[in-house]
């Protein structure tokens, strides 16, 4: 039913559940998952100036922190997992990435570390569910 399964994150824990999820669903169904980490540049520019040349290259060092531990911990499931990191607007870039991959189901937390309101869905995982034309799971 699965072949390839995209796992936006950003490490929340509402990522970490959507994580468990498509961990649990690769092994039932022997599918790769596809680990994306997107560092939101439309928040800060480009890096032209140092502060936010220095803000982006720890964004970018956390993800791939956190796309490697997620990796080995696939590995140690015994699933085989690829890991993305890109800049832009996550929702924009999570569909992209499903094309390219062409996932068969996205697994996304249902809120991000921005989002604050208890039991409401984020404004990326939203706006992955409207526009996505694959089937997608919120965790």
């Amino acid at each position: 039913m699965y072949e390839t399964i995209l796992v936006p994150t950003d490490g929340s824990d509402p990522a970490n559940r959507a994580v468990e999820h498509a961990l649990a669903l690769a092994d039932r169904y022997g599918a790769q998952l596809d680990l994306l980490y997107c560092v939101e540049t439309f928040r800060y520019g480009e890096p032209a100036l140092s502060s936010t040349e220095i803000v982006l290259d720890d964004l970018e060092d956390r993800g791939q922190d956190l796309l490697t531990d997620l990796a080995e911990t696939a590995d140690n499931y015994g699933t085989e997992a690829s890991t993305c990191l890109c800049h832009g607007r996550p929702w924009e870039e999570i569909l992209a990435r499903a094309d390219e991959v062409d996932a068969d189901l996205i697994v996304i937390g249902y809120q991000g570390q921005s989002h604050s309101r208890d039991r409401k869905i984020g404004s990326t995982a939203e706006r992955v569910v409207r526009s996505a034309n694959r089937p997608v799971l919120t965790a």
